[in-house]
């Protein structure tokens, strides 16, 4: 019991510190690409974290199983939205304002 306590310690651990390196980053970085990996990143923070609390027990959390898969289909989808609109917004400040090109 002990040795799984630790593992769950240590799972705690990196989740709170991906958590915390994310949202630095994210108050840090004026790239938009960047802000979206260290959302990215605080996300799976919080998923490890609900990883490490469904495994307190001897049978794993059935609810927080299934928020954990929720969670990463919601992250892939944001992620996917997030890119395609840092796309366009970057591709608005390099188009001249007259329209088309010449």
């Amino acid at each position: 019991m002990d040795a799984g306590m630790d593992t769950i310690t240590w799972y705690l651990l990196i989740a709170t510190s991906m958590t915390v390196f994310g949202m630095v980053r994210l108050l840090l970085v004026r790239d938009m690409l960047a802000r979206l990996i260290a959302l990215d990143v605080t996300g799976i923070g919080v998923l490890v974290t609900l990883v490490a609390l469904a495994a307190r027990s001897e049978s794993t959390d059935p609810v927080l199983q299934a928020l954990v898969i929720t969670g990463l289909v919601i992250a892939v989808a944001f992620t996917g939205l997030g890119a395609v609109l840092i796309r366009r917004i970057e591709g608005q400040h390099e188009d001249p304002p007259g329209g088309e090109q010449s």
